[in-house]
């Protein structure tokens, strides 16, 4: 399979099948098609994933797109401003915060949902109990609202990340939550009771726009 990134503002990706070629990409982001492509909703897993797929913010199902006939292309958007971005899984699984899967394919791709290792992340971290992580063999790829910001964090070292503004990490962050500390800063930064933080080693994508912001444009727009 071949695919490249497109745009600016609003990326989108074109991806160019062959016979049996298999892609996972998100709901909704089919933009557009050749007649001849097969699709259809599907739950990564099966039947055991359903609920915590439902819990994880992402939809039941995922769209599932097989290859029939060489040269078909497909176009898929994240239906947002910002960036699109490859991650290669074989640096490793990533998990992907609420909204930034876009697509992944290769020859063994597994999409599950993977539970914050700590109770304090998963009650007040912003990104959830239920997180999607994708591993195997193959390309992931991630959508980040306005820029991305990549850190690569080494043993031991942290971030704290504004909630909202968590992408995307490799597997093996640690990923935990603190307080932004004082009255005024709780009441009047913006920021809430609670910011995200980050332990290496591993590799960390933000993105600087805050996607529920967005979503809320989107509903007002709509």
């Amino acid at each position: 399979m071949q695919y490249s990134i497109q745009g600016v503002f609003a990326q989108t990706v074109q991806m160019t099948l062959s016979p049996g070629d298999i892609c996972w990409a998100s709901k909704g982001s089919l933009m557009a098609l050749d007649p001849g492509v097969n699709w259809t909703l599907k739950i990564p897993g099966g039947l055991s994933g359903t609920v915590r797929r439902m819990l994880s913010g992402e939809g039941l199902a995922l769209t599932y797109i097989q290859g029939q006939r060489e040269g078909e292309r497909v176009l898929l958007t994240a239906n947002q401003p910002g960036k699109i971005l490859a991650w290669d899984l074989a640096d490793g699984a990533v998990v992907t915060t609420r909204g930034s899967f876009v697509a992944a394919f290769g020859p063994q791709i597994n999409i599950d949902v993977t539970i914050a290792r700590r109770t304090g992340a998963a009650l007040f971290g912003g990104a959830g109990l239920f997180l999607q992580k994708i591993s195997g063999q193959g390309t992931v790829l991630i959508h980040g609202s306005g820029d991305f910001i990549e850190q690569l964090l080494e043993p031991g070292q942290s971030t704290v990340v504004s909630t909202g503004n968590l992408a995307a990490f490799a597997d093996i962050v640690d990923y935990n939550i603190q307080t932004t500390g004082g009255v005024r800063r709780i009441l009047f930064s913006g920021e809430g009771l609670f910011m995200t933080r980050l332990t290496g080693p591993g590799r960390v994508l933000l993105q600087s726009m805050k996607r529920a912001r967005l979503g809320r444009r989107a509903s007002t727009a709509d």
